[in-house]
């Protein structure tokens, strides 16, 4: 066994080109797991995949002004999350099932934070889907927690609540 390798064996890296099939994939696999219940099989069925790959390549290739990055983690060679940041506001964080409790999810959500400071946040903001306890427990677990405010989401099958979760970075 060698003592060194050529790369790490888990990392997190700014997101490039061609990774937005994988963040589609990894999203798409999360919201089953962890969102079946809330979003129902309706809204589900219904993601446009291409779209949502459309989407990612943009955000990672053309992101729409300052602060705004995609961030993806690794197992070897292999992306297996990915967290979004926008101004002040953490816009997305998922992890493959089967890596979960990895690091990984740690590792994401502090290069987040460090993107968010660099780029002059005092504060984070998350939002999360109604009934998402084990995302609760992991911000909370990093510092985050509720402040009381709500937002309904309509996915064009049905409306969906988030709450608002909020820290000092």
């Amino acid at each position: 066994m060698a003592l060194f390798s050529e790369s790490a064996d888990v990392s997190v890296r700014p997101a490039v080109p061609g990774d937005e099939v994988a963040m589609t994939a990894i999203q798409i696999e999360s919201w089953r797991t962890a969102h079946a219940d809330v979003l129902g099989a309706a809204v589900l069925d219904a993601l446009d995949v291409p779209r949502m790959q459309e989407q990612w390549a943009g955000a990672v290739s053309s992101p729409p002004g300052p602060g705004f990055a995609v961030l993806v983690a690794l197992a070897a060679d292999r992306v297996v999350g990915f967290a979004a940041v926008a101004p002040g506001q953490l816009v997305a964080l998922e992890v493959l099932p089967a890596h979960q409790r990895g690091g990984h999810g740690s590792r994401l959500l502090a290069a987040a934070v460090d993107r968010l400071r660099q780029d002059g946040s005092e504060e984070v903001v998350a939002w999360i889907l109604d009934g998402d306890t084990a995302r609760e427990q992991f911000l909370g677990g990093a510092g985050l927690g509720p402040d009381q405010r709500t937002r309904t989401l309509a996915t064009g099958v049905r409306d969906v609540v988030e709450h608002r979760w909020s820290a000092s970075i």
